[in-house]
Formats: structure tokens, C-alpha cells, sequence
């Protein structure tokens, strides 16, 4: 029914940013939230930024100040603008949307020292 694209993952050095992207196709009428998740390797994966329908956003502590996530209703497409990034930001970023509880197939982001 929904599926979502993830893009703009890659290598960057500590210090540097990226931009993710990710687009929904297919019927989205229905989506009122889209998050950010976020797994490095022998962690749980867990929750970065959401933002829903109304553009209100909250941040996970370990990126306040740095990460931004905003959405284009219009588009259907949200973004992670990721500045001042560290080596522990290192992981699979993951889109998610619900109702529905969608989820994209992941970018990787590596942040060297």
C-alpha cells in the first residue's frame, strides 16, 4: 500500500553532515507521522527524530541541536538533516510512517573519526 524509499546515506568524516531523504509511493493518504530510526551494529534500533502531519517534531537526546527532520506533505517525502556528525551517529537509518507502521529498507550512514 505505502512504500518508502530511503536516499542520501554515505560515508562522511566526523564534523561533516548528510542529508537523508525518503520519498512514499502508493497511497499515503492515511500517514500522519514519519520518523527517523536508527541501528548500529549489537544495538537495538531505535527511534531519532518523528515529525507528523502538523509539522511538530521531537528529537532523541543524542541529536538535539544537530539533527533536523522536516517533511513536504506535498511531496510525501521527509527529511533528516544531519550536521556535527560523529563517529556514534554510525548506523542503518531507517524511514518509518504510520498509521500503518511502514518502514523502508535503510541507508547506511558511517561517520569516520
Amino acid at each position: 500500500q505505502v512504500q518508502l524509499v530511503e536516499s542520501g546515506g554515505g560515508l562522511v568524516q566526523a564534523g561533516g553532515s548528510l542529508r537523508l531523504s525518503c520519498a512514499a509511493s502508493g497511497s499515503s493518504f492515511s500517514i500522519n507521522v514519519m520518523a527517523w530510526y536508527r541501528q548500529a551494529p549489537g544495538k537495538q534500533r531505535e527511534l531519532v527524530a518523528i515529525i507528523r502531519s502538523s509539522s511538530r517534531q521531537s528529537y532523541a537526546d543524542a541529536v538535539k541541536g544537530r539533527f533536523t527532520i522536516s517533511r513536504d506533505n506535498v511531496k510525501n517525502t521527509v527529511y533528516l538533516q544531519m550536521n556535527s556528525l560523529k563517529p556514534e551517529d554510525t548506523a542503518v537509518y531507517y524511514c518509518y510512517a504510520s498509521p500503518g507502521a511502514y518502514w523502508g529498507q535503510g541507508t547506511q550512514v558511517t561517520v569516520s573519526p
